[in-house]
């Protein structure tokens, strides 16, 4: 979509990555706890994801390439976005209700996760502007598999091996897309 030719070794990356996935989401299936309609989900999140990446990416050279230009039109559109569908879905009317409204503590932690989402939403646009929508996506993935291997620690589930196969080879074909994308970039330098 953007034009860009990605090496075949790094297209083999992310066939080992969608393969790990897969095994993961079988193992959930063996073991009972498979949420068919959680993995749609999860697919179709990753497709947006996806696409809002290549979105960005095609945005920037129109901005300058400024990243701040574009965090702030990304948060002008959301709360654009989202104030109808607050009143459509009737949210506005548990807002009005809610009795902490005032206090001092709330708009503190609405400030704090406020700062902390146009933090993270500026690092990703660096993130997609200075390597790829691929590797930010790629990057995302291992972070997930990486939060999911300490979930399953902190709560002392029990996995079956295959399970952590699944996680070992999407965090492996991860690492080593990140090797090949650096050996990649080193060549055109």
């Amino acid at each position: 979509m953007l034009g860009q030719k990605t090496s075949t070794n790094c297209i083999a990356c992310c066939a080992f990555i969608v393969i790990g996935f897969w095994l993961g989401v079988d193992q959930e299936h063996i073991a009972g706890s498979l949420s068919v309609l959680g993995t749609i989900f999860g697919v179709l999140g990753s497709l947006t994801l996806s696409l809002y990446s290549i979105h960005m990416k095609q945005v920037l050279p129109t901005l300058n390439q400024d990243i701040w230009l574009l965090s702030y039109y990304n948060n002008a559109y959301s709360i654009i976005i989202f104030l109808p569908l607050i009143i459509i879905n009737g949210e506005h009317i548990t807002v009005y209700n809610y009795d902490k409204i005032g206090s001092f503590y709330f708009w503190l932690v609405m400030i704090i996760g406020g700062i902390c989402g146009f933090a993270i939403g500026y690092a990703t646009a660096l993130q997609i502007k200075v390597t790829s929508p691929l590797t930010h996506n790629i990057s995302g993935t291992a972070k997930a598999c990486v939060q999911t291997i300490l979930a399953t620690y902190w709560f002392n589930e029990e996995k079956s091996f295959m399970w952590w196969i699944s996680n070992f080879i999407v965090l492996s074909a991860s690492a080593m897309y990140a090797k090949l994308r650096q050996l990649d970039l080193s060549k055109k330098i």
